[in-house]
């Protein structure tokens, strides 16, 4: 029914920016609280950020508040994280998530959601 994919991970260096995309197929963005969250092995996942289903309310992590973004373009039907001074323990899979509950705010537990995409990895060097 719905499906997100995640991309934009790669190799970067300490306080380089990078930006993460989710497309979504199967409904639209628009109508979807969106979530990103990361993991490390052995490691529970983590909520990074959160994106109301309406509106531009958002929710960060206190590790990650002033340099990351998250955000949405609905022609696009894509969730976009956009990292900046990034850090080595910034490293992670990073996982784009979607729930169609509209919840008041944005969930910042991974059972929350009902989608998930496969994970992009970022990695960052010291």
């Amino acid at each position: 029914q719905v499906q997100l994919v995640e991309s934009g991970g790669g190799l970067v260096q300490t306080g380089v920016s990078l930006t993460l995309s989710c497309g979504c197929s199967g409904r639209s963005v628009s109508g979807a609280g969106m979530g990103w969250f990361r993991q490390v092995p052995g490691k529970r996942r983590e909520f990074v950020a959160g994106l109301k289903w309406s509106g531009t309310y958002t929710l960060y992590a206190d590790s990650v508040k002033g340099r990351f973004t998250i955000s949405r373009d609905n022609e696009k039907n894509t969730a976009y994280l956009q990292m900046s001074g990034l850090r080595p323990e910034d490293t992670a899979v990073y996982y784009c998530a979607a729930d169609f509950q509209r919840l008041t705010i944005p969930s910042q537990r991974p059972g929350a959601y009902e989608y998930w995409g496969q994970g992009t990895q970022v990695t960052v060097s010291s």
